[in-house]
């Protein structure tokens, strides 16, 4: 292997592995984990195993929407997302078949190794196992399988669950030891912008995808009501920061989260004026930072409590 195809080969798997998007899995810990610190129950270790679990998590998301896509046929050149590994050739389905067993093991010992760090009673025990199995199974039948749930427009609600959900919650509850329904709120706003980046994804891909079959919700709405269902996902997530922070009265850095809203008032506008799946292409980029600045401003907003 000469060394212009090794650096080849490197770019490839960077893209897939699709850096960009580790701050999208990262955002629901730091919420959840700053809901642990704001009632008294943070755990520095328990933190940090879980935001390393959910970061390889996503890595095998990623490579499976790849390998699944790839092998369907739904991502070729005439995409207006950027061409990865497999769809250029430079990595065979073989070896990302490897590479998604490897990143299935890290994530069972991550994962693992979060339990016994976070759980003590068996019944916890048990529940995390049968979470971190699901979760697993979602990540790779998003694309991959005979029906993939990614390709039947389930990718949305998936998202809000495993993003926003069981995410945020979880995270409280592995550091609290118990679930506590305050939790919901920037649960579901969190999941919500996650949806968002996802709706953006398929805004980019929609013609594309609907010749393949593969029918995200974006497809089965239209652009148009698309559009309209993007503006609602980052409204509704706005509304449940702005509920949560009604109903729990603090001080004045609870509100930090409302200096995003020019930049999401700002990319929304854009989103619902621009006609075309190529404007889109700048909007994923944008959407992924938009979502973690608000989650974060919320977080230090809780801490500074």
């Amino acid at each position: 292997m000469n060394s212009s195809t090794s650096i080849s080969q490197t770019q490839a798997w960077l893209e897939s592995l699709r850096p960009k998007t580790l701050p999208l899995a990262l955002a629901a810990i730091i919420t959840g984990s700053a809901l642990a610190a704001w009632t008294g129950h943070f755990k520095l270790p328990v933190a940090l195993l879980a935001l390393l679990t959910a970061a390889i998590l996503q890595i095998l998301s990623n490579l499976a929407n790849d390998y699944g896509d790839v092998i369907k046929g739904s991502d070729t050149e005439k995409r207006i997302g950027p061409l990865r590994g497999m769809q250029k050739g430079i990595i065979t389905p073989s070896q990302m078949k490897k590479a998604l067993k490897i990143i299935v093991l890290l994530t069972c010992l991550s994962g693992s190794a979060l339990i016994a760090v976070a759980c003590e009673e068996p019944s916890d025990i048990f529940g995390f196992l049968a979470l971190g199995l699901l979760a697993i199974i979602a990540a790779i039948t998003y694309t991959v399988g005979a029906k993939p749930y990614g390709y039947m427009g389930l990718g949305d609600i998936s998202v809000l669950i495993f993003f926003g959900w069981l995410s945020v919650a979880g995270t409280y509850y592995l550091q609290a030891g118990f679930f506590d329904s305050v939790v919901i709120l920037p649960a579901t706003a969190c999941g919500l912008l996650s949806a968002a980046v996802l709706n953006i994804n398929n805004l980019r891909d929609i013609e594309d995808d609907r010749r393949h079959g593969k029918n995200t919700l974006a497809v089965r709405l239209g652009p148009k009501k698309a559009r309209y269902y993007h503006g609602c996902l980052i409204i509704t997530a706005i509304l449940c920061l702005v509920l949560f922070t009604i109903q729990n009265p603090s001080g004045w850095s609870s509100w930090l989260f409302l200096l995003a809203l020019p930049w999401l008032f700002k990319h929304m506008w854009y989103v619902l004026n621009e006609p075309t799946p190529e404007g889109m292409r700048p909007m994923l980029g944008q959407m992924v930072k938009a979502a973690l600045l608000t989650n974060i401003l919320f977080s230090v907003g809780l801490i500074f409590n």
